[in-house]
């Protein structure tokens, strides 16, 4: 109960509350706003509501219309509605196009870092063909060893076949 209390010793606080504005909120309801009036469902309730509004007021009493033949209200409704929902469109594709400048850098990161692993990979495999190019193939080294069987087994001049030296 303590904590409640101020005491006269503390000043009270005679500011206004203050409106703050947190774009990214703001940015969020563009972006459902934009979205809903880019749906099929918009659509289909928009023209189910102009329907209405024309069929009443063509059809009802003249003294319970609310905007006789011209429909000049129902203009103006349209403006407003259109005058509102062309900047929220805007601010929402401004954060798309953030989102993907964003997603074009990381993507060109990943992509320099893929194509340097390529590179040192294409080194590396080319150091191996050299490699194993020094290295002596099986075949290589069996006419070499059939080579010296066959100079072992010759018989030397002078030595007849079955002495032993």
């Amino acid at each position: 109960m303590s904590e409640d209390y101020t005491g006269l010793d503390q000043p009270l606080d005679r500011s206004p509350a203050r409106f703050t504005y947190d774009p990214e909120s703001f940015g969020r309801f563009s972006e459902r706003v934009a979205r809903y009036i880019g749906s099929w469902a918009f659509i289909a309730w928009m023209t189910l509501t102009i329907v209405l509004w024309v069929c009443y007021n063509i059809f009802a009493p003249e003294q319970w219309q609310a905007d006789p033949y011209p429909f000049i209200f129902l203009t103006l409704l349209l403006s407003l509605q259109a005058s509102y929902a062309a900047p929220l469109i805007l601010l929402a594709q401004n954060r798309q196009s953030d989102r993907d400048r964003v997603q074009y850098t990381e993507d060109r990161v990943r992509t320099e870092r893929l194509l340097a692993d390529t590179e040192y990979l294409m080194r590396e495999l080319a150091a191996l063909r050299t490699a194993l190019g020094d290295v002596a193939t099986r075949d290589y080294v069996r006419s070499e060893l059939r080579e010296q069987l066959e100079e072992l087994q010759k018989p030397e001049p002078g030595r007849r076949a079955g002495e032993a030296g």
